[in-house]
């Protein structure tokens, strides 16, 4: 799903020259967000949502030249990328505003209250950096068949991916900070 915005050339700043810039890949993030899908695919509905969980923390994080975050930082990440659709109008079902919710609470327990580093979040991503991405796509099925609990994980997995996914193809591959965080992630050891 990335790929099909991977290619969107977003226009410059105002005041500054057209110019088409190449968006880069980042394979460790691919990894991490395909991960989540077979999680999901898998059955392994904690471990997913927790891998899930950490994606508005991680892209807040990616963001700031410190990589630091606060509860604040990724409620607003939330609120751009979450609760915005495909077509960037504001999704009202009310399933979003819970997602967001949650993201927030869980943040909000971690003590971001202050600046601070996700650092086991980032570990989580840093560990995706050697492998090979594999492009699989998670297909829910019909969600009825599955228990409430776990449609429930399903909806609020995916959600966070796309998200993430919408976020790196439309404005983190172009970020110049986010990409000097990955590169300082992908050789850290």
């Amino acid at each position: 799903m990335q790929e099909q915005y991977a290619y969107q050339i977003t226009p410059p700043p105002a005041g500054q020259p057209r110019r088409s810039i190449s968006p880069s890949s980042s394979r460790m993030l691919a990894s991490y967000l395909s991960d989540v899908e077979l999680l999901l695919e898998d059955q392994r509905w904690e471990q997913a949502l927790r891998e899930a969980f950490d994606l508005p923390q991680i892209a807040a994080a990616l963001s700031d030249p410190r990589m630091q975050i606060s509860v604040e930082r990724v409620q607003a990440w939330c609120e751009q990328w979450v609760e915005h659709g495909e077509d960037g109008s504001v999704d009202a079902d009310a399933d979003v505003g819970r997602i967001v919710q949650l993201v927030c609470e869980r943040a909000d327990r971690a003590s971001l209250a202050n600046e601070s580093v996700p650092a086991l979040a980032l570990r989580r991503l840093r560990l995706h950096r050697l492998q090979r991405t594999r492009h699989r796509g998670f297909k829910a099925g019909p969600l009825a068949l599955l228990a409430p609990e776990a449609a429930d994980t399903v909806q609020i997995c995916t959600t966070l991916v796309h998200a993430a996914r919408r976020w790196y193809a439309q404005s983190a591959c172009h970020d110049s900070v986010v990409q000097a965080n990955l590169a300082r992630l992908a050789v850290l050891r």
